[in-house]
Order: C-alpha cells, then sequence, then structure tokens
C-alpha cells in the first residue's frame, strides 16, 4: 500500500517529478508508473519512451541520478523509479519539496530554512552570532543553571566552578570565537535582542473575548519556567485551603508538576524564529498553552502522543535542559502530563498539534467561587490569598485604595483603576470571602475595614 516512501500512479505526468524531489529531500522513495490507486497494475503503452525520458528529465531539472526501471506483471509493463536521499536540499524548478507521511509538500520561509539547516547538519539555534561576548552576559542565569546542574546532580560542583565563558565553552555553545544564538537565549539577560518574541504572555480571560489581566515574562530561559510557574501560582490560581488536623493544605486547580512539564516543553521546543511568543491563556476552568513549533520531518501528531521519542527542534537548548535538570531526554513529557492529569482526578489534557502550531489544554478544577464551609466533621475549607495566590495585582489596588479612603464606593475604585463596576464588585467580594475587608455599615453611609 501507499506510505511516506511508495507512491503509485496509473500514467506519468511532469508534475509527479515534484514527488521525486519530496523523496530526495526526505528519506528516499519509490514511485510506480502503471499502478492503480489499489496497486494493481494496469500497464503503460509508452513504457519505453518513459525509460528513455525520465532519467533525463530527472537529471537535468534536479542534478540527481534516480533508477529508473522497466517490470512486468501478468504481462503488463510499469517503471518503478528509486529515488535515493540526498544529503544536500534538492529542488524542482527553483522549489523544494518534501515527502510527509501520503503527501508532499512544498516547502516555503521557516521550513525551507530548516530543511537546508538540517541537510548541512546545523538547526536554528546552532547559528553563530556575531560581535557578543562573555562578559556581556550578566551573571544571574550562570548561577541558576549552576544551582540547578549540581542539585539535581547532572554536573557536579566541580564541573561548574569555573568562569561563565568556560561554561558555555564546556556546554557547547560555543563555535570558535563565537557564541552561538542558543546562549544568548538561555542565558543573556535580554535575549530579545536577538529574537523577538521570546517572552511568555500570561492572560486570564472571563472567556475568549474577555481579557482581565495580563503579564509579560522575559529574560533567561534558563530561568523563565520557574518566574512563568511563580507568576501563576501567586496571581492566577486561587487555592482552597483545608485542615488535616493543623496542618494547613492548599489546594491548587492543578498540581505545579503538571504544568510545569508543559511550560518547559513549550520554551524547549518552541519554533524561536517566527517571533511569536509563548501564550497562556488561564480561564476559570481551563489552561490553554499555545506555541509555535516545527514538527520534525516525517512526524505526525499521533507519534508525538505516542511518546518514546525525543527529536528536539532545538537540540542545544534541549542539552542545557537537560543538564540543568529540568527535563528529561526520553520523550515521556506528554506521557508524563497525561498520567498527572489522571492521578490528580482531572480529565486527560486534549492536544492541537500541527506542522507549525502546539496547543495544549488541561482541564482544572475550578475554584473561582470563594467559599467557607464545614467540612469534614468540622474541618474549614476556604480560599487562599495574600502570600498565595488570591492577592493579585487588581485585589492589592483595591485594599489600597479602601486603606486610603475608607468610605470609597465600587463606581469610585473602578473609575480610578479602570475597570468596570462589575469587575470591581467580584474582586471586593472575592477579598470579602477572604477575610481580607469587612464592610461596617450601610451601603450608602458605611465604610470599609481593612484586616
Amino acid at each position: 500500500m501507499e506510505n511516506q516512501n511508495i507512491e503509485w500512479k496509473e500514467t506519468w505526468h511532469d508534475e509527479y517529478l515534484k514527488w521525486i524531489c519530496g523523496f530526495a529531500n526526505a528519506h528516499g522513495g519509490t514511485i510506480e508508473i502503471g499502478r492503480n490507486n489499489k496497486g494493481e497494475v494496469v500497464g503503460l503503452t509508452n513504457s519505453a519512451k518513459l525509460l528513455e525520458e525520465l532519467p533525463n528529465k530527472i537529471r537535468t531539472t534536479m542534478g540527481i541520478v534516480a533508477d529508473v526501471n522497466l517490470h512486468k506483471e501478468k504481462n503488463l509493463e510499469y517503471i518503478v523509479i528509486n529515488v535515493n536521499a540526498h544529503q544536500n536540499a534538492i529542488s524542482y524548478r527553483g522549489k523544494y519539496y518534501y515527502r510527509s507521511g501520503s503527501t508532499n509538500q512544498e516547502l516555503t520561509g521557516y521550513a525551507l530554512d530548516e530543511l537546508i539547516l538540517r541537510k548541512y547538519g546545523r538547526t536554528w539555534d546552532s547559528a553563530p552570532v556575531p560581535r557578543v561576548r562573555a562578559s556581556d552576559f550578566y551573571h544571574d542565569a550562570f548561577d541558576i543553571f549552576r544551582k540547578k546542574a549540581v542539585m539535581s546532580k547532572r554536573l557536579s560542583p566541580n564541573d561548574v566552578d569555573v568562569s561563565d565563558a568556560e561554561l558555555l565553552q564546556a556546554l557547547k555553545l560555543t563555535e570558535g570565537d563565537y557564541i552561538l544564538r542558543a546562549a544568548l537565549l538561555l542565558f543573556h539577560q535580554d535575549p530579545g535582542q536577538w529574537c523577538f518574541g521570546s517572552h511568555i504572555k500570561i492572560g486570564y480571560f472571563e472567556n475568549d473575548a474577555d481579557l482581565l489581566y495580563q503579564d509579560e515574562i522575559s529574560g533567561p530561559l534558563i530561568g523563565i519556567a520557574d518566574r512563568v510557574m511563580d507568576t501563576i501560582y501567586t496571581k492566577y490560581f486561587k487555592g482552597l485551603i483545608r485542615y488535616e488536623g493543623i496542618q494547613r493544605i492548599d489546594e491548587y486547580p492543578m498540581s505545579q508538576e503538571i504544568l510545569r512539564e508543559a511550560v518547559l516543553n513549550a520554551v524547549v521546543h518552541r519554533d524561536y524564529s517566527t517571533g511569536n511568543p509563548i501564550h497562556i491563556k488561564i480561564y476559570a476552568d481551563k489552561v490553554v498553552i499555545y506555541n509555535d513549533c516545527q514538527l520534525p520531518m516525517d512526524t505526525t501528531e499521533e507519534s508525538i502522543l505516542r511518546g518514546g521519542r525525543s527529536n528536539p527542534h532545538n537540540p542545544i537548548i534541549a542539552g542545557v535542559f537537560f543538564r540543568s535538570g529540568q527535563i528529561e531526554a526520553w520523550g515521556r513529557g506528554i506521557e508524563k502530563m497525561k498520567n498527572g492529569c489522571v492521578a490528580d482526578g482531572l480529565p486527560v489534557p486534549e492536544f492541537d498539534i500541527t506542522s507549525a502550531t502546539f496547543t495544549i489544554c488541561f482541564h482544572i478544577r475550578n475554584n473561582d467561587t470563594p467559599q467557607s464551609e464545614s467540612i469534614n466533621g468540622g474541618q474549614s475549607i476556604g480560599v487562599s490569598v495574600g502570600a498565595n495566590v488570591g492577592v493579585n495585582e487588581t485585589r492589592q489596588k483595591i485594599l489600597n485604595l479602601m486603606s486610603e479612603s475608607p468610605s470609597i464606593t465600587a463606581q469610585q475604585i473602578a473609575d480610578k483603576i479602570c475597570l468596570t463596576k462589575r469587575r470591581v464588585e467580584a474582586n471586593i467580594r472575592v477579598l470579602k470571602n477572604a477575610g481580607l475587608i469587612e464592610r461596617v455599615g450601610a451601603d450608602k453611609n458605611g465604610f470599609w475595614r481593612v484586616r
């Protein structure tokens, strides 16, 4: 049957030279002329002419040689064209094609750049960058790496007890006198100078149309996942409080281990050449993480979801993250996220994977409605705020205004912080249920007491 290496055609048309180009750029393959789409031999009436013309057409249009042979089955003639994979990128009339699955794709833009780089043993993150020295880097990101690598036991204290310049060399982040692009993304204090959109956008959405607040997390990639997690769990997630004896336990909408795995997956495998940042959209009942990607050639959504294969788009970046102890190198990330959700009592995440994008949707516990009730024989449950998650930037502004002017109204607060009155009242309800504020007296003549 037809697959990524075999194509059947009943008759020959010159446009099939594109298929030969696609096979040459992929892993090679075979085109059989004189078979129908069921694989049955139907025969050719011009096989002698094709035997003479096809080798010349292939050579003159693409500069390659393919085996063109005549075969017979039940007295019916058909032609088999065997195409070898080539180390260099092959073009047909100035265009490049690639055989992926049972389709032949024309490569343009980033996909074409990727093909050419890979053919020459290079990746996007391995490009050298001129006019940058190790002394241009701040030390902070290197210290983060050293600490993580030693704690994870991927490297010893002696391994990291070197200068920043020597560490770049040891991590294969230099080429001669040049520093690689991966080093700038991983360790430079402002990677956006060389890679637009290297930051991560986080937003809280009431629905798909209404964005309530947002953050942008930028800086060296080696520590960006920690900063993203801190921001989400201190500003975006609400934690339910329960007690086991005298032990206080905060239950968040999803465990940090699952979300960290997803964030790291996006950071390591993202296609940074597009200039589009990673997006994390948080709702009351779900978290959606989107990033641009470039799937490895001949990789399908099904093969990714099966796991067990590690073929990172940014191998140098992935290698440094591995040595820091933040990721593994076995392609088990998706399986770990699935198993983690099941163990945490959450639905299995949903994936939407294309050749250029990767989206994952986690369905989380909805802790958006604050509550305080007696459960489990008198143990209480409520919403964790303040140092945990309840007091975000908006609610802190409300608390400050109430402290300065206890008689301030919801409408006056809305005018000062540029929100609707309805959103202010919703945040006030959260603060009241969390016990951080109390309304004393009537709505008209009363005042706020901030605790």
